[in-house]
């Protein structure tokens, strides 16, 4: 009889997966506590530092003169993906929240997967790979065949955030429509956002 004893790793504290039930509140709720969560997208990606918070009787978001086949995933389930392409060229990652309303994710700071993302981005500053909605589709691959899909099924993973963090709000970026609403988060301090606020 071997005398030899297995020694079990110790607890190591994993972030949980976010559920459904974090999805389906308003979206300014969501787009603040969405600031520290991780986002992989095939196992690349990194921690959430910008995000904007759109909604049904927002004049700026795409749902508010109702659904269309564009923005039908708006009205899909909580936690479901919304991408859209602008000026014919970038792919925005927006998540679903109540009916009509979704959270723009506007950067991360790479942390998972750089080989990939440097590939699709270029030999860059690490600061610029994720720094803007464009920028994050490109650096994830993610396309408008994502359109819909589940964040709680593969390729999507996004892991709660252990410890709350310092989070700025300001007014959105790049729309003409309700400029003044205080409805874009960013992480206080963060060199990875796409504009200071």
């Amino acid at each position: 009889m071997s005398d030899h004893k297995t020694i079990e790793p110790p607890n190591v504290e994993k972030p949980e997966r976010l559920t459904r039930d974090f999805f389906e509140r308003p979206p300014e709720a969501v787009a603040r506590d969405l600031i520290g969560v991780t986002l992989l997208y095939e196992g690349v990606g990194g921690t959430i530092v910008e995000t904007e918070a759109y909604h049904p009787g927002d004049p700026a978001s795409h749902s508010f003169r109702g659904q269309t086949l564009r923005n039908s995933a708006m009205f899909g389930p909580a936690g479901c993906i919304y991408v859209y392409r602008i000026y014919g060229m970038h792919w925005c990652l927006n998540f679903v929240c109540l009916p009509g309303s979704a959270v723009l994710i506007r950067a991360f700071q790479p942390e998972f997967g750089m080989h990939e993302m440097l590939e699709r981005r270029g030999d860059m500053a690490p600061r610029l790979l994720a720094s803007g909605p464009g920028r994050l589709c490109d650096a994830l691959g993610i396309s408008g065949a994502d359109d819909g899909k589940s964040l709680f099924e593969p390729p999507f993973e996004l892991h709660a955030n252990l410890e709350p963090k310092p989070v700025v709000v300001g007014s959105r970026i790049g729309i003409t429509k309700a400029v003044t609403e205080p409805l874009r988060f960013g992480l206080e301090g963060s060199p990875f956002l796409s504009k200071k606020f």
